[in-house]
């Protein structure tokens, strides 16, 4: 479906329940890490032919275990890859609903900005005939002080309403 103007309202007892929600997302997996960007960088990512090498790795040491040290863990890389498949399908559905997220809030957030500088339109011309109106635009045209007047056209130009 395309984008059109979004009204809608998330009520409390709705984003108490999100929250919960993901709480509990949470909670079931904690075995859940964080990592540092040089860490990030020391890990070998998995992507589709990773998963198929590690894959295809399984069935031959299954097939040839008389061949690995006696202290290999066979288990163990099934464990991991099975808990690997499973978290690349639960990955894909948060990214799924996070990027609607983040594209519904482009999408309010723009629609809101596009008024509020309506807004700050009207505030400035009125400020002019109107006492006390100029302290609001001041406080207003704080947020452009570091774009310039032809930036700010430009902005207003290419947003459609």
């Amino acid at each position: 479906m395309g984008y059109s103007n979004i009204s809608a309202e998330i009520s409390a007892e709705s984003l108490a329940k999100i929250e919960a929600a993901l709480a509990t997302i949470d909670k079931e997996m904690p075995f859940l890490i964080n990592l540092t960007v040089t860490e990030r960088r020391q890990f070998f990512k998995m992507g589709d032919k990773s998963m198929a090498f590690v894959s295809n790795s399984i069935t031959a040491a299954q097939q040839n275990q008389a061949i690995l040290p006696s202290n290999f863990d066979l288990p163990e890389l099934n464990r991991d890859f099975e808990l690997a498949k499973t978290l690349t399908s639960v990955l894909s559905s948060l990214k799924t609903i996070t990027e609607r997220v983040d594209d519904t809030l482009l999408a309010v957030g723009s629609e809101a900005m596009r008024s509020s500088l309506n807004i700050y339109d009207y505030v400035k011309a009125s400020a002019k005939y109107q006492h006390g109106l100029k302290s609001v635009a001041e406080q207003l045209g704080e947020r452009f002080k570091a774009i310039g007047k032809t930036q700010r056209r430009n902005r207003r130009t290419t947003q459609t309403p």
